[in-house]
């Protein structure tokens, strides 16, 4: 009985060490967590405070900053991307929001991607992809109609001043139409010159109203003729319009339109939009 009454309190003696023991790694724990958040607490208030990690705002309006590098601007503005970073100058970089300031470069004309990167201890990097027109956009204005730039995604752009584009012109892309109807207009614009290759040298005017027939305005030989392509073939039709061109030019009115939808043929269309 003595025996076993001493074992079982070598046991309870050992399982109050281990409690103990268990109790003061506890302890440390608790001690190194609450020392590296005020580290971190300290080092984040540094980091926040010290005047060596502000943005440095302009030295004068109208200049740039010096801390701030922009790169990828040829045609949107300049002045309106740096105005983003308005509210971050003269305060830390650590506070500057990047994923705010990157939906507000989105925002801006001609900007397609934006990325920024914190440059420690005091600067910021910002990268511009700018949009890529493909086209001019004839837009219709009161009674008349004005130009304005597209691109492959649909987006309408204002064309910059003193830039020059050797673009074709597109019709029949309302700037009031959803950007997905507009981006498949372009699509199917782009098809047609990606087909068409040389070819494309007489066309002065693409017509993409009707995505089931593509029109195009040919300058060939003095005569401009509006031709109907419908939707595929583009090349193989165009080639039998201009081999055949030389029969049937006599034949022509000043402002020809002719169907080249079926393969093979050329069917004049008159006036009230009959064919002959």
């Amino acid at each position: 009985m003595a025996s076993g009454s001493a074992s079982n309190k070598r046991q309870r003696a050992a399982n109050v060490l281990r409690m103990v023991r268990y109790g003061l790694i506890g302890l440390a724990a608790i001690g190194v967590l609450a020392g590296v958040l005020y580290g971190a607490q300290r080092l984040e208030r540094f980091v926040i405070e010290d005047p060596r990690f502000a943005l440095a705002a302009p030295a004068e309006y109208g200049q740039d900053s010096p801390n701030v590098h922009v790169s990828g601007v040829k045609w949107a503005s300049r002045a309106d991307v740096l105005r983003v970073f308005q509210p971050d100058f003269n305060r830390s970089l650590y506070l500057l929001p990047l994923a705010d300031r990157r939906r507000s470069l989105l925002r801006l004309s001609w900007v397609r991607d934006a990325t920024l990167t914190r440059v420690w201890p005091n600067e910021l990097a910002v990268n511009i992809e700018e949009r890529q027109p493909v086209a001019f956009l004839q837009i219709p204005f009161g009674e008349m109609s004005r130009y304005a730039l597209i691109d492959a995604d649909g987006v309408i752009l204002e064309p910059p001043a003193r830039a020059r584009f050797d673009l074709p012109v597109v019709t029949g892309v309302k700037a009031g139409e959803p950007i997905a109807e507009r981006a498949a207009r372009v699509h199917q614009m782009q098809r047609l010159t990606h087909d068409l290759g040389n070819l494309t040298t007489g066309v002065s005017e693409i017509d993409v109203a009707d995505l089931d027939n593509l029109r195009v305005r040919e300058r060939i030989q003095n005569r401009t003729v509006l031709l109907d392509l419908g939707d595929r073939n583009f090349s193989s039709r165009m080639h039998t319009f201009v081999d055949q061109f030389p029969n049937i030019r006599q034949r022509l009115s000043a402002a020809a339109e002719l169907d080249l939808r079926i393969d093979d043929q050329i069917i004049a269309v008159d006036q009230s939009g009959g064919r002959q």
